[in-house]
C-alpha cells in the first residue's frame, strides 16, 4: 500500500480549535449501509440493548517542556515512565544532547534532569530530581493554534470523562463527546460501559514517513485491561470501542476466536485495510488526519471506498475535524 492512497483535502477551516458545548451536541456521521446525520446525544438510539461499550480511561498528563541545556534550547514530549524512574521522551534538538547532560525547565528553574541515553530519531531517556509536573504544560496537538500555549479551559477540555489513570500524552479524543447525561441515557438504554486503559504516547503525533506504509512502524503504548473488565466484554453480545485506542488495545488482547484476555503490557498494534478484526463489532472515532495511521485504521474497519465517501460527506457539510471535532460512528460492511 502507497501513502498516497490514504491522503484527502482538509480546508483549514474544518479543523476544530475548541469542542461543541455541551459536549454531547457535537455531530455524529452514523457510517452503516448508508451515511446519516446525527448528534452525538443520539447515541443511545443507535446502538443496542445488549452491546457493551468500551471506552479508555487514559488521564492527559502535562508533558510538554521547554528545557535548556546550558544556553540551548532543548523542547521535549514525555512518551511513557520506565520501570526504573526514569522517562522515555522526544527531544527537539536532540543531536545537542549526550548521556549525562543535565537539563533546567524555563518553568520551573529548581528542577533539574539528567539525559541517560540519546537514541537515533530523537528519543531519549532521562531522570528527573523532582516531580515533572512542575515544569510540564498540555502537549496540544500542533493543528489547535493557541498563541499564548495551552488555556485553563484547554486543561479541561483536552480530558474525557473517563479519565482516571495518569499517562497519557494525548487524550483519546472520541471520549470527549460524554457527558453525564449521555452516560444515563446510555445506561438506560441497556448498554453496558467497560473501561480499559491505554496511555497514548508521543508518538501519536508523529507523521507518516514512508511512502510504502507496510515500512512504517508504530510507537509502543502501554495498556490494560483487567480480569473484569475482560469478563464484561467476553460477555457483549456486540463490543462497540469508544475511539481507535481502545479498539487498539482490544484488538491486541484478542485471540483468534475473538475471546479477550487480561492483559497488561505495550502494543504496538498497526492496523491497515486487510486486517481481520477479532473482537470489536462498531466504532466510534473522530475524523483523522490525511495519510495517518488512524486514517488507514477506519479504513481497514469500514472499507476504504466508505470512508473516503464518508469523509467527503463530511467536509462537504460542515463537519469539523480531528481532536476537538466531531465524530463518527462506523460499522463494518
Amino acid at each position: 500500500m502507497n501513502l498516497a492512497e490514504f491522503d484527502f483535502d482538509l480546508p483549514a477551516d474544518r479543523i476544530a480549535q475548541s469542542p461543541a458545548r455541551p459536549r454531547d451536541s457535537a455531530r455524529l456521521l452514523h457510517v452503516s449501509g448508508g451515511l446519516t446525520d446525527h448528534v452525538v446525544a443520539d447515541l443511545p438510539r443507535l446502538l443496542q440493548p445488549g452491546d457493551v461499550l468500551v471506552a479508555n480511561d487514559t488521564r492527559v498528563i502535562p508533558a510538554q517542556f521547554a528545557a535548556r541545556r546550558g544556553a540551548a534550547r532543548i523542547g521535549l514530549t514525555l512518551d511513557q515512565p520506565r520501570p526504573d524512574g526514569t522517562w522515555h521522551a522526544i527531544a527537539r534538538n536532540a543531536r545537542r544532547l549526550r548521556p549525562g547532560d543535565p537539563l533546567t525547565f524555563e518553568k520551573d528553574p529548581d528542577l533539574t534532569a539528567e539525559i541517560i541515553t540519546v537514541e537515533e530519531g530523537g528519543g531519549v531517556t532521562l531522570r528527573f530530581d523532582g516531580p515533572v509536573e512542575r515544569a510540564g504544560e498540555l502537549a496540544l496537538p500542533p493543528y489547535i493554534a493557541r498563541r499564548e500555549g495551552p488555556t485553563h479551559q484547554d486543561a479541561t477540555d483536552y480530558q474525557t470523562i473517563f479519565a482516571a489513570r495518569d499517562g497519557a500524552v494525548a487524550a483519546p479524543t472520541a471520549g470527549l463527546h460524554f457527558t453525564p447525561a449521555l452516560l444515563a441515557a446510555i445506561e438506560a438504554a441497556g448498554i453496558r460501559r467497560v473501561l480499559v486503559t491505554l496511555h497514548v504516547g508521543a508518538g501519536t503525533f508523529l507523521p507518516v514517513r514512508s511512502e510504502d506504509v507496510g515500512r512504517h512502524v508504530m510507537h509502543a503504548e502501554r495498556g490494560e485491561i483487567t480480569p473484569e473488565a475482560a469478563d464484561a466484554i467476553n460477555g457483549a453480545r456486540r463490543v462497540v470501542a469508544v475511539g481507535t485506542t481502545s479498539l487498539r488495545l482490544l484488538e491486541s488482547a484478542a485471540d483468534e476466536s475473538g475471546r479477550i484476555a487480561p492483559f497488561a503490557g505495550e502494543t504496538s498494534l498497526f492496523i491497515t485495510p486487510g486486517y481481520r478484526f477479532r473482537r470489536v463489532g462498531a466504532l466510534l472515532t473522530n475524523f483523522h488526519l490525511p495519510r495517518s495511521t488512524l486514517f488507514m485504521l477506519v479504513c481497514a474497519f469500514a472499507g476504504t471506498d466508505r470512508m473516503r465517501a464518508a469523509y467527503a460527506h463530511a467536509i462537504a457539510s460542515g463537519y469539523r475535524f480531528y481532536s476537538y471535532g466531531d465524530a463518527c460512528l462506523l460499522e463494518p460492511p
